[in-house]
């Protein structure tokens, strides 16, 4: 019989809802490794559960396909030990054809076709109260090993991939992509942690956001990763973040992280496992505060943030070189920011709650979001996302789960400018043998859209598969590209 412990919920259901005999560390929403710990941002303190006999908020026990193989997951729990292993995989091909001047019978190199991305991810978490009487102390570790590409890249998109799984794992067996420790005190008015973190992981993020595969919406909206002092899973920097929660639904939590200018490219972070300061660039402060009410009778969850931050890292000039004219007239080196800036604003908010056998998170929300970036430094100058998400809403299927999203898209304004020259003043067209517009564009990047439909499949325990229909408008904010479409589906297998 396994040992039924309290995990973290995004929303838990009120005392008056039932609970239709499911088991918590059987059934649960979508989920994936590293998942659990930053959902604690916008759980309400009061809804944050404790193991008992520990002062550390519960361990994450996602539903899994091997709940307690021989008993040693009982076993390890027990001492305080957490071991979670999982398979997150995502495929989307085009059903539309590419823009035909930029296909290979034309010169260029875009086609039709599709494409499969995936990790595979460890996780490690322990409770050190409960293994050596620390009070309070928990340390995490998370690791993936990552495979393949974003099928949008074939139709020329390049702000927004079609699979968010992809990339930064280093092209290795094991990418270590985060470690911290974390202090929990005051029964979690106080939180404190230091070590190895991602950024992205506590500011600006929102556990719904990854009910899609789209790189837009999952895991932060794009323009957060656009700023490589802000550092996004699967990669880390050294920093500390405290959080304070002055009530039940409301905290503001401050950081200061140590940025490496290598942080997404193998000559210097392949692995995850490189720990000195030689690329360290500045530092990065962000500030958020956030309020989560619960709403009426059925204490329908909210989810309130607002957040900045300012770095004093060195960020390359869209348009000026070092002598105050275009780079991309003169040729010489781009003028080097010490700078930067971002600020955000999203919200997600539970309409109605689904009365049928489900988790606590059933119910449909509407989660909208802002996020904006100092021009001269990012390529995405902005982004405004609106969409739903639904769970429980079939009794028959009351773990399945739909979601509808749009955003949209707006590139820096000196960006475009550096290709208006790019392509009016050199060629810069790879379609006529020139060296190609800035972000290997195929023209200049203005705005566009994305939207995403998808309906996840609760298979089995453990399991999900979820179809999934992505459209974009003007891929990679570029008018010169042709509207594309892809159909594809991402799955999910928690082994433990």
């Amino acid at each position: 019989m396994l040992k039924k412990l309290a995990p973290v919920h995004l929303n838990p259901t009120p005392s008056n809802t039932p609970n239709y005999g499911y088991e918590p560390i059987q059934y649960g929403v979508f989920g994936q490794n590293a998942m659990d710990l930053p959902e604690r941002v916008h759980t309400s303190l009061n809804n944050i559960a404790f193991d008992k006999g520990s002062s550390v908020p519960a361990l994450p026990r996602p539903e899994a396909l091997l709940p307690d193989p021989f008993g040693w997951n009982t076993y390890l729990r027990d001492h305080g030990i957490a071991i979670l292993l999982d398979n997150t995989n995502e495929f989307a091909n085009a059903i539309t054809s590419p823009t035909k001047r930029f296909t290979p019978r034309h010169g260029g190199g875009l086609k039709q076709g599709g494409s499969n991305a995936g990790q595979y991810g460890f996780e490690n978490d322990i409770d050190w109260e409960k293994l050596a009487g620390a009070t309070g102390l928990s340390t995490h570790v998370v690791g993936v090993g990552r495979y393949g590409i974003p099928g949008s890249n074939m139709f020329g998109d390049n702000l927004n991939p079609s699979s968010e799984i992809y990339g930064g794992g280093g092209n290795v067996f094991f990418h270590l992509v985060y470690f911290y420790a974390e202090e929990t005190l005051f029964n979690g008015r106080l939180d404190i942690i230091a070590g190895h973190p991602s950024f992205l992981s506590d500011f600006s993020s929102d556990a719904l956001y990854c009910n899609f595969m789209n790189n837009a919406f999952c895991g932060n909206l794009k323009p957060s990763s656009d700023n490589y002092a802000r550092s996004s899973y699967p990669a880390s920097s050294w920093g500390t973040r405290i959080r304070v929660r002055p009530t039940d639904h409301t905290y503001i939590q401050v950081g200061i992280y140590f940025p490496q200018k290598g942080i997404y490219y193998p000559t210097q972070n392949r692995t995850g496992f490189k720990f000195n300061g030689g690329d360290i660039s500045g530092q990065t402060i962000p500030i958020e505060i956030g309020w989560t009410p619960e709403f009426g009778k059925d204490k329908l969850p909210g989810n309130y943030k607002l957040g900045f931050d300012e770095d004093t890292a060195d960020h390359d000039d869209n348009y000026y070189d070092v002598n105050g004219r275009p780079w991309a007239i003169t040729g010489a080196k781009k003028r080097v920011n010490h700078n930067a800036w971002g600020a955000w604003v999203i919200a997600d908010q539970m309409l109605m709650r689904n009365n049928t056998p489900d988790t606590a998170e059933g119910g449909l929300f509407l989660i909208a979001g802002a996020y904006f970036n100092q021009p001269r430094a990012s390529t995405r100058e902005r982004e405004y996302q609106i969409g739903l998400v639904d769970t429980g809403f079939w009794s028959a299927r009351p773990l399945d789960a739909f979601g509808i999203n749009y955003g949209y898209h707006r590139v820096s304004g000196s960006v475009a400018r550096t290709q208006r020259l790019q392509e009016g003043i050199i060629g810069g067209s790879t379609i006529n043998g020139g060296p190609g517009l800035m972000n290997g564009s195929y023209g200049i990047q203005r705005s566009g859209s994305t939207i995403e439909a998808m309906y996840r499949i609760h298979v089995m325990r453990g399991v999900t598969f979820a179809p999934d229909f992505q459209y974009y408008i003007h891929p990679g904010a570029q008018k010169a590209l042709k509207d594309a479409a892809m159909l594809g589906f991402k799955s999910h297998i928690q082994l433990f």
